[in-house]
């Protein structure tokens, strides 16, 4: 509620969201001590190792993905930016060796210098043992680059990434092929010297199956020639009666290189990632070559991880690994040879079709065979290899038509990443799978900005993330950190990936290069608590949608719970078939594995990926049956009256699968719903509700975890998708939380400061708190639900509470009487005196730290006005640190909020000596208890971008950006509150 009386159009809110005032629920607090602390519920600091909110530990600290230029790098240099790392307040990075920017790569020495040889090692020794030192963690990345990929091997060897081409003939009807087997559509990479003919076959055009871009053949006219083609050659005379397709399969490998090498001498070839030969070239070459004695015992001594970057298997034909014909017959049941044309692709697109159902299920049952050699041959046998060593295995499971779902709970941690993913539904579907698989860590590598190199902020970062924390993500990789230098790299120093093809590359180099650098321990604090809070206990989530395909970084969501579920509170993650036969697959209490994410309702729509079919693989019905038994709900979109299985279907099985769907359907505690529209209506009708809830759609994202008997609540203002238009606007309503434990009661946690306050208004009923939330856009906070000690509260307030020891305390910014109601139901009022009136603060003495190529120079300027530095003439083309000074006379009994007003990009204040961060989402700090009477010296400390001085210094590759709004830019005021004690006895 606002009121006028508060005064030159500063709202209540305004300061409640501020400083350390609860920016949604509660008035400011100072940090917790004494009698103030023991009202603080205990064991908010979860998580091991943990360091409590104020200082977390490194385990929970955000990372940075470290670019370095092979292997070319000095040990002292690698110790000094871990060094650097560390000070900042990050938890580690992870050793990539990535140089995009860096056309000639000969400048690298890739033989004396590159990826795995002994200068590596030793770069990596040194990083290991200086992570030791200062309790970080260092992790090691799989292969330069991605995918992974090792020197050993060519792209001949079977061990080496594999694809089949394929090649047509058209004959006629009654006419006849005498001649060489068709050639591939799709020529072979560079490097490529071996083929091997797979098969030869005939099939008949059929236009009754063409779609828009495929030829329809007939599949019965299926004719194999295989044994024919002696000598790659074949005679043969189609049948009369229509043109015939004469095809030839060729086995070869795709020659796919890892990313801007090479990164070796030899250079790398990337491994067959769906066979064991694959798998065995790239653990053969860590034990010879990477994995010294040292390095061995220094992955123990830091707690590596072994990560491998984006599954990005690139070819103009199909994916492909020698054994498929014959592990696809023993995992599928049937013969894949008859259905290869319609599984062949030229250019990432199939290009042939039998009839819609046959194609669509023979495709489903192809790329499930690939996902379950991918699962087993690559990513559990690397697991168990890591495991072996003492390492953790992360990756970023996606990039192919497979189940990243089903990866997930095999990782120890999956990953996921900014850029590519296209709304928060791509981490929920690695989310499902980590909480089933019984994993911690959903990581994610963020902020690859397209074009972000030196013009992106903290805040665009930060906001991107925020909604992420919410579907799931509790650690974070920034990209990234580059080593400092290397043969031709211009000021400010190397940079992985700008210039980039000439121009401005992608993301940022974080480091002492940049000017927000200094203000780097503010954001990594901020990181590190949402991180601390969402490893708090377990997950718990409201809703399990289910899957036919487990494939994310799609973009495509879970139908009405992503469109309107969401916006009401309720929290749903994506599962798929593998997942409901994980030992976490039980039912109690009428809850889906109810020692992970304790789902309460399962979910099952059509095949989003197959035009909404109503589809389930038999053995998954079956279990859905078993489950609800059991007493899971379970909810279906969708007619599902002729289901059939994803697959081509095997005698029978769909009548199966059928007659099980109406056993499914006769459980009392199963819906079948016709329109998205009535899912609301069922799940109302099974008695279920979101575990937090809002009367009316908002903008507002949650993710609960809940820890023994407390509940921890991560609140963020934020978008579904960075894409998502119009911008979130400011929210303020109420929100019921749900509550483990009856006698909790509701904390805040600021994730700026760290510091931990006892929410004073809020009202119960039952299982449930609810009290009023007031995000900015992007702004987030984190409410705990926990017992404390005994302490007074209010359900309502004209006025902002807050709770100091065993009294409750009224702030307003307009004096005059405040009501209050009490939990008996008693409305007591409450006097506030004389408050001052607000103060803008207008002159201003700006010293500048001006970065250039030449070091650092020095302005000094004095300002009647604040303005963007562009606008200032000195300080058109600057980057770098401004410091603004000013002078306050304080004559007031109460305290004061200092309200900033515009920022760019983060900031500091000072006063009178007390440095306090400021939150890049509300640029306002309540001074209050360190203002004093008479003059008071007030200081913001203001870092940039580096891209004004990259224009100017570097207009070929820079000279096309715009030149930001840097600096303090305001207005910033002096808003006075004052205070009262609330009468409550």
């Amino acid at each position: 509620m606002n009121d006028d009386r508060n005064g030159q159009g500063f709202t209540r809110r305004r300061v409640l969201q501020i400083g350390t005032a609860a920016a949604a629920v509660a008035a400011a607090a100072p940090a917790l001590g004494g009698e103030a602390a023991a009202q603080a519920a205990p064991g908010l600091t979860p998580g091991p190792g943990s360091g409590g909110f104020a200082r977390p530990g490194a385990a929970v600290r955000p990372r940075f993905r470290w670019w370095w230029p092979d292997g070319l790098v000095d040990p002292a240099e690698v110790r000094r930016e871990i060094d650097q790392i560390a000070a900042a307040g990050f938890g580690g990075a992870e050793i990539v060796a990535v140089h995009h920017s860096i056309r000639d790569k000969s400048v690298l020495d890739p033989e004396g210098h590159g990826w795995g040889t002994p200068a590596w090692n030793a770069g990596v020794e040194a990083a290991l043992d200086q992570a030791a030192r200062r309790g970080v963690t260092v992790d090691l990345t799989i292969g330069p680059a991605w995918p992974a990929a090792v020197p050993t091997i060519t792209p001949d060897d079977e061990a080496a990434v594999q694809e089949l081409a394929y090649g047509t003939a058209t004959v006629a009807g009654g006419a006849t092929h005498d001649g060489p087997v068709p050639e591939p559509v799709a020529a072979p990479e560079d490097g490529v010297t071996k083929r091997q003919l797979v098969a030869v076959h005939a099939v008949r055009i059929d236009t009754a199956n063409a779609t828009r871009k495929e030829t329809g053949l007939a599949p019965a006219s299926f004719t194999d020639l295989t044994a024919k083609a002696a000598g790659e050659r074949i005679t043969w005379t189609a049948p009369d009666g229509g043109d015939w397709l004469l095809f030839a399969y060729w086995r070869r490998g795709s020659g796919q290189r890892p990313e801007s090498g090479p990164h070796s001498a030899p250079d790398g070839c990337v491994v067959d990632h769906f066979s064991r030969a694959g798998t065995r070239a790239v653990t053969a070459f860590w034990e010879a070559r990477l994995l010294t004695r040292d390095i061995r015992r220094l992955i123990r001594r830091a707690g590596a991880t072994l990560f491998e970057d984006s599954i990005e298997l690139e070819t103009d034909a199909l994916n492909w690994t020698p054994d498929l014909p014959a592990e696809f017959k023993r995992r599928r049941g049937y013969d894949l040879m008859p259905y290869l044309p319609v599984v062949v692709r030229y250019k990432e697109n199939t290009k042939f079709a039998y009839d819609a159902a046959t194609t669509s299920h023979v495709r489903h049952d192809f790329w499930l065979t690939i996902s379950d050699l991918f699962n087993e041959y690559h990513f559990g046998a690397i697991a168990k290899w890591a495991h072996s060593l003492g390492l953790e295995y992360r990756a970023q499971p996606y990039g192919l038509e497979t189940d990243a779902i089903h990866t997930a709970a095999i990782l120890d941690v999956p990953e996921g990443e900014s850029l590519g993913f296209k709304n928060l539904d791509d981490y929920r579907a690695l989310a499902g799978g980590r909480d089933m698989g019984g994993r911690t860590i959903l990581s994610c590598e963020a902020g690859a900005y397209q074009g972000g190199a030196y013009n992106t902020t903290w805040s665009k970062l930060l906001r991107t993330m925020g909604g992420a924390y919410a579907a799931g993500l509790n650690q974070t990789v920034l990209h990234g950190f580059s080593y400092a230098t290397a043969p031709g790299a211009a000021w400010p120093g190397f940079a992985a990936f700008t210039p980039y093809n000439g121009g401005i590359g992608f993301a940022e180099s974080w480091g002492p290069r940049q000017p927000t650098w200094r203000h780097a321990p503010d954001v990594a604090g901020y990181l590190s608590r949402i991180h601390q809070a969402m490893r708090a206990g377990k997950s718990r989530i409201d809703v399990a949608v289910f899957r036919q395909k487990g494939y994310t970084k799609t973009g495509i969501g879970a139908g009405w719970f992503t469109k309107s579920g969401v916006p009401l509170g309720w929290t749903h993650q994506l599962i798929s078939a593998p997942l409901l036969d994980l030992p976490s697959a039980t039912v109690s209490g009428g809850r889906l594995a109810p020692g992970g994410p304790a789902y309460k309702v399962m979910f099952i729509e059509g095949d989003r990926f197959a035009g909404n079919e109503c589809t389930l693989p038999l053995g998954t019905a079956r279990t859905m049956l078993k489950l609800t038994k059991a007493g899971l709900p379970l909810v279906f979109l969708g007619d599902w009256s002729a289901a059939t299985v994803p697959g081509l279907a095997r005698d029978g099985e769909n009548e199966q699968l059928r007659d099980v769907l109406k056993q499914v359907f006769a459980q009392p505690r199963v819906r079948v719903v016709a329109l998205e529209d009535d899912v609301p209506g069922a799940l109302a009708d099974l008695g279920l509700r979101p575990t937090v809830a809002y009367a009316q759609a908002s903008t507002l994202l949650t993710a609960h975890r809940q820890d023994g008997a407390a509940d921890y609540y991560y609140l963020c203002n934020g978008k579904h998708a960075e894409t998502v238009k119009p911008p979130v606007a400011a929210i303020d309503h109420d929100v019921t939380f749900t509550r483990s434990d009856r006698k909790a009661v509701p904390y805040r946690l600021d994730l700026w400061t760290g510091e931990t306050e006892r929410i004073a208004v809020y009202r119960e009923d039952g299982d449930t708190i609810t009290l009023r939330v007031a995000l900015q856009p992007s702004e987030a906070t984190v409410i705990v639900l926990a017992r404390g000690g005994q302490a007074p509260s209010a359900t309502a307030s004209d006025a902002e509470l807050r709770v100091d020891r065993q009294r409750l305390i009224a702030r307003a910014t307009a004096p005059g009487g405040y009501s209050t109601t009490l939990p008996d139901g008693r409305t007591v009022e409450t006097v506030i005196g004389a408050v001052p009136e607000a103060q803008t603060l207008t002159s201003w003495r700006l010293q500048v730290e001006d970065m250039t190529p030449d070091g650092v120079r020095r302005h000094d300027l004095k300002l009647d006005a604040l303005t963007a530095w562009p606008d200032i003439p000195e300080l058109a083309d600057v980057s770098g640190i401004g410091t603004y000074t000013t002078t306050v006379n304080w004559a007031g009994d109460g305290g004061a909020v200092l309200d900033l007003g515009e920022v760019f990009d983060t900031c500091r204040v000072t006063v009178n000596g007390h440095r306090l961060p400021v939150s890049v989402f509300v640029p306002a700090v309540d001074v209050g208890p360190y203002l004093r009477r008479g003059a008071n010296t007030i200081e913001v400390e203001v870092a940039t971008t580096l891209n004004n001085r990259l224009r100017v210094s570097d207009p070929t590759v820079y000279g096309g950006a715009s030149r930001q709004k840097y600096g303090l830019i305001g207005p910033v005021r002096l808003v006075p509150y004052g205070e009262a004690v609330v009468r409550t006895r």
